[in-house]
């Protein structure tokens, strides 16, 4: 008699950490902008705004970068 082989749960996608921006914005604000402009927010210092951008790549090498020059803030 054969044995029973029970089906396995479809695989579930693995959802990928978004990329972000931190630097500051026109008025001198520091902010952290997801690359794709879904997500971010302005921050008391560049630490601060490091610190949420890691949180939400999870730390990952290259997920996170300053910005050289301004970078453009809008909430909408």
């Amino acid at each position: 008699m054969p044995a029973l082989n029970p089906t396995r749960p479809a695989a579930q996608p693995v959802p990928t950490p978004r990329a972000y921006l931190v630097g500051q914005d026109e008025s001198g604000h520091w902010v952290a902008v997801e690359a794709q402009g879904l997500a971010g927010g302005i921050f008391r210092t560049r630490g601060d705004a490091i610190r949420y951008a890691c949180g939400e790549t999870g730390c990952r090498p290259g997920d996170v970068a300053v910005a050289p020059g301004p970078i453009v803030f809008r909430l909408s």
